[in-house]
């Protein structure tokens, strides 16, 4: 008897080393396992996940266990750890998400039920609202360090000098300075928010773990950084898709904030053209594959865009915005080159 469970399971074995460099990337291949520090993603070699073996039984892909503690499990587990997500449904769903698979249906014949926002939603709306316009504060310095004066038109970006962080194993908050960035769903309502804390000068992030956090329900969302038209330009990073503006400021621009993501974000009607920016690494890579499989089935054109180094804001921030443009304008469709900056 066909069990999605068991198969979702098995499709993650499969990509074990791309789960791993999404929820643990604290860690690192060794072999035929990733290395880690535990389950919160702490640096260290306690905690090992095999990335190659049989389907099932002992030795099995995508089995884990921590030397420390005794603790093992599966890919499920771990998701499930570094997501925080206790309902069994919703961390199916998020499975789905980082394997780019749709989300089931509910068929016709059911009585359409009133959606409940998903946890963590009015608290995420609630720290958008009050947090501030990023123009002369410690986020438009951050942002600018890394090579950006476009914050995009959208208002999806904003500061809070004192968004509460907690260090991963720890149980006191610190007031921190943060850029909150807006996860909206398409019809524009707050589902949840990304936050980057910094440091007090801003000039980077803040020296603590983790650095970036999201809440809220980031599932076939994104940062809508610029208003999208016929075409659109879905990436993972906020920093690596504010480049791609810095470089050609026609392109609408989304976030998708990570691999994972990137393949649900769900696209928006009447889209001709997709622009999948990647990240060059191999689960950027396979995101990147199930979202542009996606597209083309619904008849939208997609062509990917690659930097030269790791993600578009290396590339911006050492050969500048005029070599990126160059870079992208070999990459656009002629159809959108009338967009590029004469």
């Amino acid at each position: 008897m066909y069990s999605e469970t068991e198969d979702l399971v098995r499709d993650l074995a499969e990509n074990a080393e791309g789960v791993c460099r999404a929820y643990l990337p604290a860690g690192r291949r060794e072999g035929s396992y990733w290395i880690v520090g535990d389950l919160q993603n702490n640096p260290g070699r306690s905690l090992f996940v095999r990335l190659t073996g049989p389907a099932s039984g002992p030795g099995a892909a995508g089995k884990f266990t921590d030397g420390a503690t005794g603790e093992h499990g599966d890919l499920l587990d771990i998701i499930r750890a570094r997501t925080g997500i206790t309902r069994f449904p919703d961390l199916l769903a998020e499975a789905r998400a980082h394997l780019g698979r749709p989300q089931p249906v509910a068929p016709d014949r059911q009585e359409p039920r009133k959606a409940k926002a998903p946890g963590g939603t009015p608290a995420a709306a609630r720290l958008f609202a009050a947090s501030n316009p990023i123009t002369g504060t410690l986020a438009e310095t951050y942002l600018r360090s890394r090579g950006i004066t476009q914050f995009g038109a959208n208002g999806a970006l904003r500061f809070h000098p004192k968004c509460w962080h907690r260090e991963e194993g720890q149980t006191r908050s610190i007031p921190r300075p943060a850029i909150i960035a807006a996860v909206t769903d398409g019809a524009g309502a707050v589902q949840g928010v990304h936050r980057t804390w910094l440091a007090p000068d801003g000039q980077g992030k803040a020296a603590v773990n983790p650095q970036r956090r999201a809440m809220g329900h980031l599932l076939c969302n994104a940062v809508r950084l610029t208003p999208h038209d016929d075409i659109l330009v879905v990436g993972e990073g906020i920093e690596t898709m504010l480049s791609l503006s810095e470089a050609i400021p026609g392109l609408p621009v989304w976030a998708a904030l990570s691999s994972g993501h990137l393949g649900a974000v769900l696209l928006p009607e009447g889209l001709k053209r997709l622009y999948v920016a990647i990240d060059r690494d191999p689960a950027g890579q396979r995101a990147a594959e199930k979202l542009s499989a996606r597209a083309s089935e619904v008849g939208v054109r997609v062509r990917v865009l690659e930097p030269r180094l790791g993600d578009f804001n290396d590339d911006l921030r050492a050969n500048g915005k005029d070599a990126l443009r160059q870079h992208l304008a070999g990459q656009i469709g002629p159809e959108d080159r009338h967009r590029l900056p004469s």
